[in-house]
């Protein structure tokens, strides 16, 4: 089984429809959806983030990369 983990929930991701853990037996499927998610996470959500896949074992984990420079918060704890 191949898992897609979101590393952090920030409030943006716990209000959307997106799932944590998701898993795939194809590693393929996984990545395309681990691809998609991130795609949707950086255009739909509020911009404090950046998010990058990386492929983890038989996982890929979707992480934050850096903050950017926004006013606001999504309000998930952001530093």
């Amino acid at each position: 089984m191949h898992k897609i983990i979101v590393e952090q929930e920030c409030g943006c991701f716990k209000r959307s429809d997106l799932e944590n853990y998701v898993e795939h037996t194809s590693k393929e499927d996984a990545l395309i959806q681990a691809l998609n998610m991130k795609t949707t996470m950086s255009s739909d959500f509020c911009g404090k983030h950046d998010f990058q896949v990386v492929e983890e074992a038989s996982n890929f984990v979707i992480s934050m990369v850096q903050e950017q420079a926004h006013s606001g918060c999504c309000g998930g704890g952001c530093h």
